[in-house]
């Protein structure tokens, strides 16, 4: 994994984006013990910063990422190596949804198993018309159930299951169709279209977008009643913000707001 805090964006819009690169190609990006160590090293990296609006996963070579280095879970290793590699990339997939900046994955190729489960992940995913999502553990003797979790908590019930039963990829447009991806794009418009995601999430409060965020999560996965009780309440913390009334006062004044974030 390597970390580019692309910071000439600031020129473009207020922020910057902060793109960080699976770049283990020869492995097919494989989510290695050492691999989810630095990712989860590089996405706390600027994440106290003001500056920072937004993150974006991508990855070079034609595998966005197979997922689990499986060499790491044979016999030769014990299973408290085998656990150490399932809890952190539980913490690595959580932690992307704890952040207070939202996560884009910028996909273009396969992404199978973990590395499904890290798309799915994310808050919002463009892909290459090219790209394809699996989680074909059940082949291999070894069902996807970590990945299981986020993808039944994205994908309709039955077609998270038959992609877990059979291992049979979608395509990126069947990707699109039942919500595992946001966009697809042409394979030369992926990085214009996820900047264009970027830029404009860079327009607004990081302060509102980090409560928003938070709130989305917390309450997507209560009663109906419930969320709309968590969400009252934020709405009215959310006019407290410095940025809340400012956003109003220039709504209704007919200005562009200036955010303290």
């Amino acid at each position: 994994v390597r970390e580019l805090g692309d910071r000439n964006a600031a020129a473009v819009f207020p922020g910057f984006c902060s793109t960080i690169v699976l770049n283990n190609p020869r492995r097919r990006n494989a989510l290695s013990l050492p691999m989810l160590q630095s990712l989860r090293r590089d996405l706390l990296h600027d994440v106290k910063s003001r500056e920072l609006r937004v993150i974006v996963i991508a990855a070079e070579g034609p595998v966005f990422c197979s997922g689990h280095d499986l060499k790491e879970l044979s016999s030769e290793d014990d299973v408290k190596h085998h656990s150490q590699v399932f809890e952190l990339c539980a913490e690595v997939m959580t932690l992307i949804q704890k952040l207070p900046v939202p996560v884009i994955a910028k996909v273009n190729g396969l992404a199978t198993a973990a590395g499904c489960q890290l798309v799915a992940s994310c808050d919002i995913a463009v892909a290459s018309d090219k790209s394809q999502f699996a989680t074909p553990g059940v082949n291999i003797g070894l069902f996807c159930s970590t990945p299981a979790v986020a993808l039944g908590r994205s994908l309709p019930r039955k077609v998270a299951l038959e992609m877990l039963f059979t291992g049979e990829p979608l395509s990126a447009h069947e990707a699109l169709m039942h919500g595992l991806v946001s966009k697809v794009v042409p394979e030369d418009k992926l990085e214009e279209e996820t900047m264009k995601i970027s830029q404009k999430i860079c327009e607004s409060s990081k302060s509102v977008l980090a409560l928003g965020k938070a709130t989305f999560y917390r309450q997507i996965t209560q009663d109906l009643d419930t969320a709309y009780k968590i969400t009252t309440k934020v709405m009215v913390d959310n006019l407290t913000l410095r940025d809340g009334q400012e956003g109003i006062e220039a709504f209704v004044q007919k200005r562009k707001p200036v955010w303290s974030h």
